[in-house]
């Protein structure tokens, strides 16, 4: 059985794998499918179960979001103002132009990260509720090339959840709250999505860690999440 292949791109880079093509454009991180894809997430706008063409991430300034500003209509107004009225809409004050875009493949199946990283609200999982220091979040897209049940879909937004948290740890972020090791930021989301399929049985059943496809998916959520990180860290800090 031959191992995983690991590709990594760089900022900028709109070539495509699998079917999905990322393009940015001054504050706008957008990436589009070739056709409509199953996608599982939280996000403000078109989060939980939904069938989409694309995910856009729109970088926004602290100030943009003060009170009383409704995030989700602000989101909202700007998406359909660029013509992605049905996107996933995803919001971050990281410059997009810092993402990380690593693909996985190996055994038949390509996994593909987009990955913007910000750390500026590190915290725990189990922290107190509340917001320490600026805004900032990592948000993540994964795109398998296989179709999954929804079932399989959830499993894989878990190994999602559980790989940026390893990367997070093994980085050595600390809680702005606590300043026990942290395992993300208080503004996550991660978008994890697949080709839609009409035939049951032409869905993966299971995404886990004993799974080829867990484990590509693995590789690239932490492989372009700790590029991310780096990248944050590299940068001088008000």
């Amino acid at each position: 059985m031959s191992a995983p292949l690991l590709r990594h791109r760089s900022a900028g880079d709109t070539q495509a794998a699998s079917e999905l093509t990322v393009v940015q454009n001054e504050r706008w991180l957008v990436a589009s499918f070739s056709s409509p894809v199953r996608a599982c997430s939280w996000a403000i706008v078109r989060g939980g179960l939904v069938t989409a063409e694309h995910v856009a991430w729109l970088e926004v300034r602290d100030h943009e979001l003060r009170p009383p500003v409704d995030a989700v209509e602000f989101l909202r107004g700007r998406l359909r103002e660029r013509g992605l009225a049905h996107a996933i809409g995803l919001l971050t004050s990281r410059n997009v132009s810092t993402y990380r875009d690593v693909t996985c493949e190996g055994w038949g199946v390509r996994a593909r990260c987009i990955a913007t990283v910000g750390l500026g609200n590190a915290l725990r999982a189990g922290d107190p509720p509340g917001v320490r220091g600026r805004i900032g979040t990592i948000n993540l897209l994964l795109h398998v090339d296989t179709p999954l049940t929804d079932v399989a879909l959830l499993e894989a937004s878990a190994i999602v959840t559980e790989a940026k948290a390893a990367a997070v740890l093994e980085a050595g972020i600390s809680s702005r709250r606590s300043g026990r090791p942290a395992t993300g930021t208080g503004t996550d989301c991660t978008v994890v999505s697949c080709p839609v399929s009409e035939s049951r049985g032409g869905r993966a059943i299971y995404a886990g860690k004993h799974t080829q496809i867990g484990s590509l998916i693995g590789d690239a959520i932490f492989q372009a999440t700790s590029l991310g990180i780096a990248a944050w860290l590299q940068e001088p800090r008000p």
